[in-house]
Order: structure tokens, then sequence, then C-alpha cells
């Protein structure tokens, strides 16, 4: 399972850096909770949501974009397989 912490969020993060993307952290009333600027690649989550959804709202995106697999480093694609291979109410699990 995957923990909804700091940590797995910087992970995440670090997958849309590899792929191109940059993920800012922004106030605003989206109403998914993110706003995805594809053209600029480009990602804008809501700064005020708590640690989780802000990491849900990332793996839904990472389900949106295109990412180039063999563009990420060999950890990062082990994790992203990870976070793909599970099924969606099993996948999380709130850190301690």
């Amino acid at each position: 399972m995957i923990r909804l912490n700091a940590h797995t969020q910087k992970k995440i993060e670090g997958i849309f850096d590899e792929a191109g993307y940059t993920v800012r952290y922004e106030k605003g009333s989206f109403n998914s909770g993110y706003c995805l600027l594809e053209n600029k690649k480009v990602v804008v989550i809501n700064k005020f949501h708590p640690v989780d959804a802000k990491i849900n709202s990332l793996i839904e995106i990472l389900g949106i974009v295109n990412i180039d697999v063999n563009s990420l480093d060999p950890e990062s694609q082990k994790f992203l397989r990870e976070l793909t291979a599970q099924k969606p109410n099993t996948l999380f699990e709130h850190a301690a």
C-alpha cells in the first residue's frame, strides 16, 4: 500500500518533473481540486487541500496526461507502475 504523506507527494512530483511538467500549489476555486494546463505542461493543485487530496489529484492527473515512461529513471518507473497497478480502493493507506 502507498502511504498518503509528504514523502509520497514528493515522489509523485518527481515523476511530473522528470516528464517535463511543473507542479504548482496555488489558491483557487478549482472544481476538481486541480487545474491542468496541458499545452504548457503545468499542473496547478489547490494549496489549501490536505495532503491526501493533493496526492489523489496528482494521481488522477497521471492517468490523464501522456508521460513517456522511458524518460523516467528506473525508480520513478517502478513507483509509477505501483501507482497504476493498484485497484483504486486499495491503493492508499493513511499515514499514522
